[in-house]
């Protein structure tokens, strides 16, 4: 744990406050996503959708990872966390490829569908690390 001096009072930053800003990262693309995932949106193109869902699942991904690593790294924990975790950024991960094939292929139905699981998904990341806190 690092400890930050602010207006001359030591605040000792805790896991929360090394990942929240990780998450945080995350709302401007979930929002894109779930304006994507929305019932009556209108379907973009399949190329454009497809490259909105890439950029998004990628900076969402790479936030979650980085963020378990500052978890891992702060508390100490052990292989099982790692594997847990591992196995939840696979699912993640795979999520993400079906919304982005989904949307290539111009399949807005399935599209919305892979959108809710990969937002799920993403809440039950968060929910393990802040567990781990």
């Amino acid at each position: 744990m690092k400890i930050r001096i602010a207006e001359g009072k030591p605040h000792v930053m805790t896991v929360a406050d090394r990942t929240g800003g990780h998450q945080a990262r995350c709302l401007p693309h979930l929002l894109t996503l779930r304006m994507l995932a929305s019932d009556n949106a209108e379907a973009p193109s399949p190329w454009l959708a497809m490259a909105e869902v890439a950029q998004a699942t990628d900076a969402i991904l790479a936030e979650a990872e980085v963020a378990g690593r500052e978890v891992r790294a702060a508390t100490g924990d052990g292989l099982g966390y790692s594997v847990f975790l591992s196995v939840r950024l696979s699912r993640l991960a795979a999520a993400a490829g079906g919304a982005v094939a989904a949307a290539g292929a111009g399949d807005f139905t399935q599209l919305r569908r892979q959108l809710r699981r990969f937002e799920a998904l993403t809440s039950a990341i968060w929910v393990v690390q802040d567990v781990s806190r």
